[in-house]
This record gives structure tokens, C-alpha cells and sequence, in this order.
């Protein structure tokens, strides 16, 4: 079947029985797939597993590259996308790690493969091009705007893989999450739902080859992640948590900000 053919089938499926019993069937039927039974098994472990403890989200940012990162080998970390590529500057590796958009795991699951040894999650709709194992575990992405607490009843991917973070982090228990990288500013202004290629010469990422030469990618809709942000700290606060922004110079303003190098005295 053609990905057109199935998208055709999706939209079609969607119209006959509404977007809560379209996903909520698509669950079920997941629920019969050993892969996604075994990761929601694992999910339900997972719950609350890091109570009371922070973590740190490390997004990709261009701001990364003037921190001092070297403090995170002793903290509890996720990285996202293509974080692998700033690995050999560093002297950890991630605790977790998290992609779920379809279009940079196909371009990069061998990257990933080869150079992530944390565990993953990632999106199941995404299988095709990761195999499941030991160490990657699958989620189910549904349609928002929506917090999912508990992320065995599934994720929204709120148009940035930092959100999915987020509800992991929530799911497992973590009363702190700080932001590092999270510069939400990018030199585009094209829409996200055109279709660019990269040229290797990237302002906006750690790496100038984040974005190499020929990658195909999509702008980010900032809109609808700062829905995301916002329904991601509401949450955090109902729950008696926060979230932390320690980004250097970020633009983003829904979280409280933090100096960066104060967490570590």
C-alpha cells in the first residue's frame, strides 16, 4: 500500500468515526502488536520511576554551543533528534533519548542505530524504519491540543519533539525539568508546511551540518508549540512540579528562566 493510499484510507476512516474513536480503535489494534504490548508493559513500569528527582531536556539549539555541558554527566538527561552529533565533545551520553517525527528517523535511523546507545522512544508509526529492541521503546502519537500524563494512553506531538519529552518526564515521576537549548528563534520564515532541503550551512542547530546538504526537513510552527509549551506547564504546576528554562539568551518566555550554571552549586 502507498503511503498516498493509506493516507487516503486514514483521512476516510477519521470521517466515519470521529478522531476519538478513529484513535482510540488504532490503539486497541496496536494492543495486538507484540512490539507496542511490550513497550506499554515497560511504560507502565516506568511510571513515577524518578519521583522527586530533576532532569534536563537538551534541545538543539544554537546556544548550546556556548555552554559548558560537561555538568550533566551526573544529572539525568534527554536528548533529542540528532543530539548524537555533538557526542564526541562530550563525556556522557544521554540517559534518554527521544525522536518521533517520521521524517528525520527515516532520514536518520542508521545515524541513530549506530551512535545512540540510551534508551529510546520513539513514535510507532515510525517502525518501519527502527526496529524494535531492548532498548527503544514505542509510543503512540495521537491528535491534541493535549498533556498526556500518563504516555501509555499516548503522546501529542505538539510539533516539537521537546513536548514528547516532556510527558516522559511527567510520566516518570520527575518533579524538576530544566530547558537548555530550547532557543525557540530560527532564521526561516517559511511556512511549516513546506518542504526544504538542506544545504549544510545551518544558524539555527549546535552543528552548521545539523541540517546537511540534501536533508529534507520542515520549518517549525512555533504556534502551535507554544499551545504545547503552555499546556506542558500548566500541567507541571497543577501537579505541584515546574518546568525550567535555563537556555542561554531563549526566546521563549512561558517558563520561568534559571542561570544555567546556578543548578550545579
Amino acid at each position: 500500500m502507498t503511503s498516498s493510499t493509506a493516507e487516503k484510507l486514514k483521512r476516510r476512516a477519521q470521517r466515519l468515526f470521529g478522531e476519538r474513536w478513529f484513535y482510540k480503535l488504532g490503539y486497541y489494534y496496536l494492543l495486538t502488536q507484540p512490539e507496542f504490548r511490550n513497550s506499554i508493559r515497560r511504560l507502565r513500569q516506568m511510571k513515577d520511576q524518578h519521583s522527586g528527582e530533576r532532569c534536563f531536556i537538551i534541545g538543539n539549539g544554537a546556544s548550546l554551543r556556548r555552554m559548558d555541558l560537561s555538568p550533566l554527566a551526573d544529572e539525568i538527561t534527554f536528548g533529542l533528534n540528532r543530539i548524537y552529533l555533538i557526542f564526541p565533545k562530550l563525556n556522557f551520553f544521554p540517559t534518554y533519548y527521544v525522536a518521533v517525527d517520521k521524517l528525520y528517523i527515516q532520514q536518520c535511523a542508521d545515524e541513530i542505530a549506530a551512535n545512540v546507545p540510551s534508551l529510546k522512544f520513539t513514535s510507532y508509526d515510525a517502525r518501519r524504519w527502527i526496529d524494535f529492541g531492548p532498548d527503544r521503546i514505542f509510543l503512540f502519537s495521537r491528535e491534541g491540543p493535549r498533556f498526556y500524563p500518563d504516555i501509555t494512553k499516548g503522546i501529542w506531538q505538539g510539533s516539537t519533539v521537546t513536548y514528547v519529552a516532556m510527558q516522559i518526564a511527567y510520566h516518570m515521576g520527575f518533579d524538576k525539568v530544566i530547558l537548555i537549548g530550547v532557543d525557540h528563534s530560527y532564521s526561516t520564515s517559511d511556512s511549516p508546511s513546506t518542504n526544504l532541503i538542506g544545504t549544510g550551512d545551518d544558524p539555527d542547530h549546535f552543528d552548521p551540518g545539523y541540517l546537511k546538504e540534501g536533508f529534507h526537513w520542515r520549518p517549525p510552527d512555533l504556534e502551535t508549540r507554544e499551545i504545547a509549551y503552555r499546556l506542558a506547564n500548566s500541567s507541571y504546576a497543577r501537579a505541584g512540579r515546574e518546568i525550567l528554562d535555563a537556555t542561554v539568551d531563549g526566546q521563549l518566555d512561558i517558563f520561568p528562566k534559571v542561570e544555567y550554571e546556578s543548578l550545579f552549586h
